[in-house]
């Protein structure tokens, strides 16, 4: 499957990323790590292309509620629809 890369693409994708590795900071040790797992998930759907990440500061709804957005905005975009569904909805899960 070819994903698009476009900027707003690649930029949505970044930001999920860091919202991602913000959630697993701001976790306990037990709490961090699904969030890592779900970061290694969202990088193999995207066959490891990586594009860079940054701080994100925030709670954990703000967080969440990131993500979803940056998850939806993926999907608009052409993104794998049900991989990322699963994806968030394991994040909003926990």
């Amino acid at each position: 499957m070819t994903l698009p890369m476009g900027f707003a693409y690649v930029d949505a994708y970044a930001a999920a990323r860091s919202c991602l590795g913000a959630l697993a900071d701001i976790s306990d040790y037990d709490d961090s790590c699904p969030y890592e797992r779900l970061l290694i998930d969202l990088d193999g759907i995207h066959s490891g292309d990586l594009p860079p990440s940054h701080p994100m500061p925030g709670t954990r709804p703000g967080l969440l509620a990131h993500l979803e957005e940056e998850v939806d905005q993926m999907i608009e975009l052409g993104g794998d629809g049900l991989s990322l569904e699963l994806l968030l909805a394991s994040a909003l899960g926990w």
